[in-house]
């Protein structure tokens, strides 16, 4: 799993998580969520985020080549 992959299942378990929490907890839950797609849309344009630090730390890295999977 590189990098990217491990953005999109973060993110995305967090949003759902949120989500969920949001809806059967306390309605401040969705704040989480519009941080979760703020810290997104902001990474689309700066090319950061926190998140790929500790990616970093935690030994996963970046993809360091353009193959596609289908071939």
């Amino acid at each position: 799993m590189n990098q990217e992959e491990a953005l999109r299942m973060t993110a995305g378990i967090a949003v759902l998580t949120g989500l969920a929490l949001g809806y059967f907890v306390s309605g401040w839950w969705y704040l989480f969520v519009a941080f979760v797609g703020l810290n997104l849309l902001q990474s689309a344009f700066t090319h950061w985020c926190p998140a790929m630090y500790i990616f970093d730390k935690l030994g996963i890295h970046g993809c360091c080549c353009n193959k596609n999977k289908g071939e």
